[in-house]
């Protein structure tokens, strides 16, 4: 039965049982010296699941929010990424143990391969590296120094190529998914195999939240083209993760669980293309 968020914080729970509380607080091109304010205003707002990576350069400010925000450790659900660069497995255990360090926690709560290794860059060995920082993941999820672990922009041949060798399967990946881009057969792949799909970008850029059509829906539930990007991607069971450094609208994206699309509208939005969005999950 596919699981949907029905509130905030509503649990979805992943393949190992763990649970990911509601919608998350994406803070992707969020300078260091922003991140913090960010974090505590959307930790303030709500949020409780919060998605970083060491790419992104601003784990210590994501660290030091949620540390200085009054809630338990355990109530702030933590997510980061190793990097392309940090690839196989002795490099992951060391890349690993500094975003440790950066947030300040002794564990986290997910932890996501941000790319895979393609045959475009690798040729044939792009599978084998893959699966030798897979390995690592595997062995800091037995160690118990993660909760969860998963992937980011693995496209079916990825997945197939890891799920034929690897020990735990992932339980989470993160793909771009928004109007204009909706990834069906990704989506569909990782709801076969038990992997829960997170959205980045789940807002597309500028011309999908002035798309005309998306504007006609808005305005019969009286809600925003972004509140309605965001409710087509949760009746797909979709975890979004959406991103605003500003308070007004991390409160905005939390208002979607007053109105439901009807089949005919999920169908409408999801037959649209090119609204812009970085499309790059297409790498093979």
């Amino acid at each position: 039965m596919m699981q949907k968020l029905t509130s905030l914080t509503s649990d979805l729970k992943l393949s190992n049982g763990v649970t990911i509380p509601g919608l998350g607080y994406g803070t992707y091109q969020t300078p260091p010296e922003d991140a913090y304010r960010a974090v505590t205003d959307a930790l303030a707002v709500g949020y409780r699941h919060i998605d970083t990576a060491a790419l992104y350069g601003n784990e210590s400010g994501v660290g030091q929010a949620v540390k200085d925000s009054g809630l338990k450790r355990e109530e702030v659900f933590i997510t980061s990424k190793l990097w392309n660069t940090e690839r196989g497995y002795d490099k992951t255990m060391a890349a690993f143990e500094k975003t440790l360090a950066e947030l300040g926690t002794d564990y986290l709560d997910l932890y996501l391969i941000h790319w895979p290794a393609n045959e475009k860059q690798f040729g044939q060995e792009a599978a084998a590296l893959n699966l030798d920082t897979w390995r690592a993941f595997e062995d800091l999820y037995k160690a118990g120094k993660i909760k969860a672990i998963g992937v980011s922009n693995f496209m079916p041949n990825h997945l197939e190529a890891l799920l034929a060798q690897a020990e735990i399967k992932p339980m989470v990946n993160q793909i771009e998914v928004h109007p204009g881009w909706p990834q069906t057969e990704a989506i569909r792949y990782c709801q076969r195999n038990d992997i829960l799909v997170e959205a980045w970008a789940p807002l597309g850029e500028a011309a999908a939240l002035s798309n005309p059509v998306l504007a006609k829906i808005a305005a019969k539930y009286d809600h925003t083209p972004a509140q309605v990007c965001l409710r087509w991607e949760i009746q797909q069971g979709i975890l979004p993760l959406p991103k605003s450094v500003h308070r007004e609208r991390m409160a905005e994206n939390t208002k979607l669980f007053d109105f439901e699309l009807t089949e005919d509208e999920m169908d409408i939005i999801g037959a649209l293309r090119n609204l812009g969005g970085n499309a790059r999950c297409q790498i093979r």
